[in-house]
């Protein structure tokens, strides 16, 4: 019972391959609707399901498993929703194929290996999980075959995936050589008695290969090129549920595994987090390609979520849970907006010059980019101020003032280039005309987001609190 949504997310994916197989791409959109409806029952599992360790020790269910996976399941619904739309058309406008049978399968199997992710209790179910939701991202980053720059997005996704995969399974075996076992309890149990050389390896190992996932500095090189390239309903799908998973991930691991190690591995994420906040806010000001700019900003904002973990305390958690259900809708909800860069004869751009005088062709496209991009920057009174306010306090109730100050300073950096946008967006002379919006779930699908993200998400503090508390509380 307590592993309920992955068995239903995983025999759902198996009846819907065989579907594929036999209806073909014509099945699409149902195949998509089935998925869906999936990821509501497995929502709807999480509360009927039992809570606790099963499976011998190796899978565990309790709030911080559910609020993860709710965040997860909602993205990956999401994406389901916008990405028939976007295949139905291909870049110059044109009609395009239909979208393939496999896209939904392959997005319900990433689901249940981020579901067996952020419910590991031992490094192999953690590994299983991982390698799941991998496996199932470097194929959905090439998806569309006849474009060169997602092939070139895949196979780069694969190769430095791989190299990740191979450093976090050589922390593991160390983890295991020096401690005798693979549980997380067994593990902390052994770093009790003190941490030699070999754990402290192994620790520096498996935080790397996490951190490749989360795309923190300096894991973060296969970013950039993977979001340009991938299509973009992948790129949105990339940015969230993966990202979201990965970091409950790392806060399992740190706060469960590695929990009376503490002290040596704030360090790493310490720096991880100031690099990545750092790097995240340079490297986007010169970018011309708002996908690789958004990639960027996503590398800063996960260098902000870092800064709550930095704190090692419950409080900490909570505001990198919270800090993570904030930047999930900012960022769907930009992406959202990217898919309307098409002109009026549906030739798609992702040119930050297009995006010029869109104040004057498409004003509600407009005032839902100035308020993602003012909510990503952070500054009040938009919804985005918060959770950076909440990651920082941690800080300081902890006494590290000294690093909350710091990454203040830095996302001033960041501000430079989301109000840049603005500024293209509202004064700049028009260059080009986007056409209306085509489709009804996207155009609502926005409005949610950008709502969510105004001033009145404030009106979520309280629940979103509670549950981000009752979350990080069962870790600790």
């Amino acid at each position: 019972m307590i592993a309920l949504p992955e068995i239903v997310l995983g025999a759902v994916a198996i009846l819907l391959m065989l579907v594929a197989a036999w209806a073909g791409d014509r099945a699409s959109r149902a195949i998509s609707i089935v998925s869906v409806a999936a990821l509501v029952a497995a929502a709807a599992c999480l509360f009927s399901s039992a809570a606790g360790l099963g499976y011998g020790g190796l899978y565990v269910a309790d709030s911080f498993s559910v609020f993860a996976k709710l965040l997860i399941y909602a993205s990956t619904a999401v994406i389901l929703m916008i990405a028939p739309a976007y295949f139905e058309r291909d870049a110059l406008g044109n009609p395009g194929a239909p979208m393939r049978a496999e896209f939904p399968v392959l997005l319900l199997l990433s689901a249940v290996g981020m579901g067996t992710m952020v419910s590991a209790a031992d490094l192999l179910t953690l590994y299983v999980g991982l390698e799941l939701q991998s496996l199932a991202a470097y194929v959905l980053a090439s998806f569309l075959r006849r474009d060169q720059r997602s092939a070139e997005a895949g196979l780069k996704y694969f190769v430095l995936g791989a190299l990740a995969s191979g450093i976090l399974l050589y922390g593991v075996s160390l983890l295991y050589g020096f401690s005798g076992t693979t549980s997380f309890a067994g593990i902390a149990a052994a770093l009790r008695h003190g941490i030699g050389i070999g754990l402290l390896f192994g620790l520096v190992f498996v935080l790397a290969g996490i951190a490749f996932k989360i795309a923190a500095v300096p894991f973060h090189m296969w970013t950039p090129d993977v979001y340009e390239g991938s299509p973009t309903p992948v790129t949105a799908f990339f940015a969230s549920a993966p990202k979201v998973a990965a970091m409950a991930l790392l806060i399992r691991v740190a706060e469960g595994a590695m929990g009376p190690a503490t002290a040596e591995w704030r360090q790493i994420v310490a720096f991880c987090a100031l690099a990545s906040t750092i790097l995240g806010g340079v490297a986007a000001i010169g970018q011309t390609n708002i996908k690789r700019l958004l990639a960027y900003s996503s590398i800063n904002n996960v260098g902000f979520a870092l800064f709550g973990l930095v704190a090692g305390t419950a409080t900490g958690a909570a505001a990198t849970l919270s800090y993570m259900v904030v930047y999930v809708v900012m960022t769907l909800g930009s992406l959202l907006c990217v898919l309307q860069m098409r002109d009026t004869d549906g030739r798609s751009t992702e040119d930050i010059a297009a995006l010029s005088g869109l104040s004057r062709t498409r004003p509600g496209l407009a005032a839902a980019f100035a308020i993602f991009m003012f909510s990503l920057a952070g500054i009040p009174p938009l919804f985005g101020f918060w959770p950076k306010f909440l990651v920082f306090d941690a800080l300081v109730e902890q006494g590290m003032w000294p690093l909350a100050m710091i990454g203040i300073a830095t996302s001033v950096i960041g501000c430079f280039y989301y109000l840049k946008i603005v500024k293209t967006i509202y004064f700049d002379e028009p260059v080009a005309v986007f056409g209306a919006t085509r489709s009804t779930v996207e155009a609502v699908l926005i409005a949610i987001a950008a709502i969510l993200v105004s001033p009145l998400g404030y009106l979520a503090i309280a629940p979103l609190g509670i549950a981000s508390q009752a979350a990080a509380a069962s870790l600790f």
